[in-house]
């Protein structure tokens, strides 16, 4: 089993997170990444680290005692605190990089994310809406964002939308595509026979018999009657304000909201430094920490690293294919 640990923007915690594993003396992933900047960042937060550099990934030894990585050189140096859009280019070769590796052993090889910052991304003239969708580019598939946390998983069936958009993009097509996906990869990722999923409606009250909104009526409740016929285990279209709560939530698998900002608050704020964001419907294994870049806090040796253990945690327990980041239900 490889991890593979992209740390994102440079200038972010993302190199800071992975020093601090292995300066502790925990087993640490391989890195894709410029070796110059783990060298130099390990040097400015007073880590005795090792930077080991890689030809190939097949020259990976998970116990081995040095940060190994595999290089991908920065654009021009970087500060911590002080993004340079000229290294836009880097942070997405990185990912190019360890995608590549992945896809050729997707059973034994996962990717695990540090966070990027997508307006540095698009500022150096890079169309870029955000990593679930960049992979999705790279390796195929249909992405469904999910973060987890102990005791809650919440998928999404819209992403990074504009508020006003995001009742015309959930169609009857989408919504069972992403529960189909939802569906499979709590079986063949996380283990779970039979999912108990609960799924939001879209306007408050789950549109309260139509008067306010009709889309429960027009396309999410179909939706979830024709997938029930197949014996899927789906609950709702339910009121998002009452869904999250321990009543609803004590013999759930998973969440599915209908957009970003109608599940994730109520997961970060059960979990947030310990989530995991995990994109199901891709050809790899894919987690990523929770957080952004914490441009305040780069260099600084402030930065708390619970999320990226957990989201290594998650990875290598999605290769196993068994329950990860949930209590027993």
């Amino acid at each position: 089993m490889t991890l593979i640990y992209t740390p994102g923007e440079p200038a972010g915690i993302g190199p800071d997170l992975i020093l601090q594993l292995a300066a502790r003396g925990t087993a640490t992933p391989l890195v894709v990444a410029d070796p110059s900047l783990l060298r130099m960042r390990a040097e400015r937060l007073g880590l005795p680290v090792q930077v080991e550099t890689l030809a190939s990934p097949d020259r990976y030894r998970p116990e081995h005692p040095a940060l190994q990585v595999l290089p991908v050189e920065l654009v021009r140096p970087c500060e911590p605190g002080r993004p340079d859009p000229v290294n836009a280019a880097y942070v997405l070769e990185t990912l190019r990089v360890a995608v590549a590796h992945c896809l050729q052993a997707p059973r034994t090889h996962a990717l695990v994310t540090g966070p990027v910052h997508k307006g540095v991304i698009n500022k150096a003239g890079i169309p870029f809406t955000g990593h679930t969708e960049f992979l999705a580019e790279l390796a195929g598939g249909h992405p469904v964002m999910m973060l987890a946390c102990p005791g809650l998983r919440v998928a999404l069936a819209t992403t990074h939308l504009p508020l006003r958009q995001v009742a015309d993009a959930i169609t009857p097509q989408l919504l069972e595509q992403v529960l189909r996906i939802l569906h499979q990869d709590l079986r063949i990722r996380f283990g779970i026979a039979d999912p108990r999923i609960l799924v939001c409606g879209l306007n408050p009250h789950a549109g309260e018999g139509g008067h306010l909104g009709t889309e429960e009526r027009e396309v999410i409740a179909p939706v979830l009657e024709r997938l029930r016929a197949e014996e899927m285990r789906l609950f709702g279209p339910l009121p998002a304000d009452t869904l999250f709560t321990p009543r609803h939530l004590e013999r759930a698998d998973a969440v599915l909201a209908m957009y970003h900002d109608q599940g994730l608050p109520v997961l970060k704020h059960l979990g947030f430094g310990h989530a995991v964001n995990i994109t199901l419907g891709l050809p790899l294994v894919r987690t990523s920490v929770d957080h952004g870049t914490a441009l305040e806090l780069a260099g600084t040796g402030n930065a708390e690293s619970g999320s990226l253990e957990a989201a290594l945690e998650a990875a290598a327990g999605m290769l196993r294919g068994c329950r990860s980041l949930h209590d027993e239900t």
